[in-house]
């Protein structure tokens, strides 16, 4: 398969082709190629085309990429915006952290937010942990299961700078806060802890009124 070939199969029909044009293309990198694998991120319905489709896009020059993914947080696709979340959180450059912002880590799209926290954390500048840790500590609560692990698993990496925003957290008037608050704080103590335990463990200290930090 030619690299042309490869272009126009990345919207073939079948994932199969799809994912063997994504190779192709990551294999022969050329920064012509960037905008179509941009393109197909915002639309591939296929996790694992997906992912092949980010390693081509790792595999070329951030100064080909770095340009196209910020413009990509901007678009009104929200996975356009999960998947350069995704893909910058590979890359690792940290020339892409002032465009993490606020409206990214908040996002209603909780693909979008969880790929957010994912790479704040990744690019977080020294010294910025604590105020990255303030902001995320307001998504407490949020979503399902899946949604409240990806944002527990953020803040832990944080380390200690999460602690003063998570204990202001334990004592929030939303009970879905605190337990997700409390669970944390048990995770960032011990991190062998399993988050179903955690979360039962918070749910029963919130019922009887306490915040997690007693007897500390």
């Amino acid at each position: 398969m030619t690299t042309t070939t490869a272009l126009q199969a990345l919207e073939d029909s079948s994932a199969s082709v799809r994912l063997r044009a994504a190779l192709e293309v990551g294999t022969t990198p050329d920064p012509s190629f960037v905008e179509p694998l941009m393109e197909r991120c915002a639309v591939e319905p296929e996790f694992f085309v997906r992912d092949m489709l980010t390693w081509a896009l790792t595999r070329h020059p951030a100064a080909s990429t770095l340009p196209a993914l910020l413009r990509a947080l901007r678009s009104e696709r929200a996975q356009a915006r999960s998947q350069a979340l995704h893909t910058l959180s590979k890359i690792g450059d940290g020339r892409a952290w002032p465009a993490l912002t606020r409206t990214l880590l908040t996002d209603a799209d909780d693909e979008v937010a969880r790929s957010a926290w994912r790479a704040a954390v990744l690019l977080v500048p020294e010294g910025e942990e604590t105020a990255l840790a303030a902001a995320l500590v307001t998504q407490l609560g949020r979503g399902g299961r899946e949604t409240q692990l990806s944002l527990s698993r953020a803040l832990v990496a944080l380390g200690e700078a999460t602690v003063p925003a998570l204990r202001a957290a334990t004592a929030a008037p939303d009970p879905r806060t605190r337990v997700h608050a409390v669970a944390t704080e048990r995770l960032l103590r011990d991190p062998d802890t399993g988050f179903e335990f955690a979360i039962e463990e918070a749910k029963r200290v919130v019922a009887l009124g306490g915040s997690g930090q007693e007897g500390r």
